[in-house]
């Protein structure tokens, strides 16, 4: 019987799935260092606001629950800030680090703003697509990337590769396929 996996929110709710968070890990930590940087955090202070989210997630996402009405990056970036907040209001500030009112202001101004659902979308599609690479046989994948992202015709890149125009759309759908399945739960 096949059954139909789970998206990777619902896995990180269950603490014990490390496979779930280390896709989740290398999946978000770019995106979270952008973040930070764009929060006035430099060098280290970037990679400990990253753990220290990281480390609030883990405690936070087994009782999360995914409402489709609502945007995850959202809920994401608002806790990124509140994280940054709760480590500057411990810490004496050095000089360019940003203050409470720098971060009120950038959080008003640019809540959503800061990350287009495009910018965001794009980011985490070529994410997974970087991460899903090596689970795909080379011919496999080069028919898929030469069809979508280069967006040549089907039966072009069969004859490239060797291939029945039928073997190419297959290739193509596979990998669509398995994209859908890792993004479930994470495009709002």
């Amino acid at each position: 019987m096949v059954t139909t996996p789970v998206s990777l929110l619902e896995r990180l709710r269950q603490a014990t799935d490390q496979v779930a968070w280390e896709r989740f890990v290398h999946l978000y930590t770019p995106l979270l260092c952008r973040w930070a940087r764009r929060l006035g955090l430099q060098g280290q202070d970037v990679d400990d606001l990253v753990q220290d989210v990281f480390t609030l997630l883990v405690q936070k996402l087994p009782k999360f629950r995914y409402n489709p009405s609502k945007q995850f990056r959202g809920w994401l970036w608002t806790v990124t800030v509140n994280r940054c907040r709760e480590r500057q209001r411990g810490q004496p500030a050095p000089p360019r680090q940003a203050s409470e009112e720098d971060l009120a202001e950038l959080l008003a101004r640019e809540d959503h703003e800061a990350i287009t659902e495009a910018e965001y979308r794009e980011y985490l599609v070529r994410r997974a697509l970087e991460l899903m690479q090596a689970d795909f046989h080379p011919t496999t994948w080069k028919a898929f990337w030469e069809c979508v992202t280069e967006e040549r015709p089907a039966a072009e890149v069969a004859a490239e590769l060797g291939l029945k125009v039928e073997a190419v759309y297959t290739a193509k759908s596979r990998v669509l396929r398995r994209l859908r399945k890792e993004l479930e739960g994470l495009l709002d």
